[in-house]
């Protein structure tokens, strides 16, 4: 037993303690190998890793990447494998399932879960064996910046079933869903990548709400729910959930029984460092009831060194029990040995095929195309979050014969763009015009010259355009594209 004041003085007693400390961190890297100091670090007992798409380049060298960290020891190996906008395995080219928001608008909990499934067959091939998903948020908000496309939607019900569905799609081969983000981000307007975001509702609501997804999830089995940097004020007071005791432990532990693993979101962005910073938020944290740490992508090794440096000096100073540690390795013990007991749990059908069907059924058209005529399209730019990153998007890939024109709202020259599209067919590709006031400035006018005009929203269709074709695909995934195009060349 490691206790207060009870953590050994011989070195024996040391290296049990760091290992501890250090089995609670997800750190991170850049580069497709891993590096020396990670693959000593695995050997002495670091938790694992969360990869980015800065870390994949094709399936067989992930599965190289994780291997050679499997030989080194036994991590947890996790990414962002969401499908739609936030992918990792297609960081590059853009994800072939559709998003949550596609799923919700299909509403087929078995095509979720299918979908799902898919994913997770295809991370399991790689060797990652937790994925941080499903996105169990409710898009109470609309002008949620973090959030949207990753949303099953508005309704409770609708989230939470398509949230257990998802849960099942990857547990059933053998990779751990991570439901996120508790207890639930979707009614905000803050991103807590860059400051730290209020939920300001009374308990019962979020009981009667943002919970019930993650009840939902709990139910299905899920192996980990990660936490999210809102402040809830009648629950948290002015902290994050991350941090807080009567979130993590009253409320999911106790209240909502739930006894898996915990999983931070990650320590570096603002939300947590802007306020008690990385040393502190990963104390925090675990004190709170977090078993594994994700540290995010900017930590380095001498960070990772002085975290675990930091979780021992508050053990040895009574700031963080000794149990804590015991309690988090014996959660993420469990977890590995689910691991070995559902390896190779089943082929599923190919990723490829179950997304398009999935984007082909999700896709939504208001009014009629016309037949394309030397085709002019214009996407409006987006800046992405920072959840997704620069992942590729829009409709040039699925159509090979058009012109395609990419430009920034703010700084597009409308009267050139119709001259340009004068005698052939307009296109306007988007993403979120609700929350971008230039972008629904710059489509009012081209469609009040060009009411033949057609519109392809790919984000939250919340503002559209009166009296024109439009398409809405609820995500910027490679398939809702090709399913949006096929709408164009039918």
């Amino acid at each position: 037993m490691v206790g207060n004041g009870d953590t050994g003085d011989s070195a024996n007693g040391d290296r049990g303690l760091r290992r501890l400390a250090a089995g609670t961190l997800l750190a991170s890297f850049h580069g497709m190998t891993a590096p020396d100091w990670v693959r000593h670090e695995l050997a002495a007992g670091l938790g694992g890793v969360t990869l980015f798409g800065f870390n994949v380049s094709s399936p067989t060298q992930l599965l190289d990447l994780t291997s050679a960290m499997k030989a080194a020891g036994e991590p947890v190996v996790s990414l962002d494998e969401e499908g739609g906008d936030v992918t990792r395995l297609a960081y590059h080219v853009g994800s072939p399932c559709p998003g949550n928001a596609a799923l919700g608008a299909v509403d087929d909990v078995e095509l979720t879960a299918q979908v799902y499934r898919a994913i997770g067959a295809e991370l399991a091939a790689c060797g990652v064996n937790l994925d941080m998903a499903p996105d169990a948020d409710i898009n109470v908000a609309d002008d949620n910046p973090v959030v949207g496309t990753r949303s099953f939607g508005k309704d409770t019900g609708l989230v939470a079933r398509h949230t257990a569905a998802a849960v099942r799609g990857l547990e059933s081969v053998g990779v751990a869903a991570c439901v996120k983000h508790f207890p639930g981000h979707g009614a905000t307007t803050v991103d807590s990548h860059l400051a730290l975001p209020v939920v300001d509702v009374s308990v019962d609501e979020l009981r009667a709400r943002e919970l019930v997804p993650f009840i939902a999830a709990i139910e299905a089995g899920t192996k980990s729910i990660m936490t999210a940097h809102v402040a809830v004020p009648s629950l948290t007071g002015s902290e994050p959930a991350t941090l807080s005791d009567a979130a993590l432990t009253t409320l999911l532990r106790r209240e909502l029984g739930y006894d898996g693993v915990v999983v931070t979101d990650a320590l570096d962005m603002h939300a947590i460092i802007g306020g008690v910073g990385l040393i502190g938020g990963a104390v925090r944290s675990i004190a709170a009831g977090a078993d594994l740490l994700c540290l995010g992508p900017a930590p380095d090794q001498h960070d990772i060194t002085r975290i675990i440096d930091g979780i021992i000096a508050a053990v040895r100073d009574g700031d963080l029990p000794g149990e804590r540690l015991e309690e988090a390795a014996d959660r993420v013990a469990r977890l590995h040995a689910w691991f070995r007991a559902s390896a190779g749990s089943g082929a599923v059908g190919a990723r490829e095929v179950i997304g398009l069907d999935a984007a082909r059924r999700a896709v939504r058209l208001t009014g009629t195309v016309t037949p394309l005529v030397d085709p002019f399209v214009v996407e409006v730019d987006t800046p992405p979050n920072i959840a997704a990153g620069e992942v590729p998007w829009g409709v040039a890939p699925w159509l090979p014969t058009a012109e395609v024109l990419r430009v920034r709202a703010a700084e597009a020259d409308t009267a050139d763009l119709l001259a340009r599209a004068a005698g052939r067919s307009l296109v306007v590709v988007l993403k979120d015009a609700h929350r971008h006031a230039d972008s629904r400035e710059l489509v009012s006018t081209l469609v009040a010259a060009r009411p033949d005009t057609t519109v392809i929203e790919m984000g939250i269709p919340a503002w559209r355009p009166d009296g024109v074709a439009h398409i809405a695909t609820y995500g910027a995934a490679r398939v809702n594209a090709r399913a949006a195009a096929e709408l164009l060349t039918a």
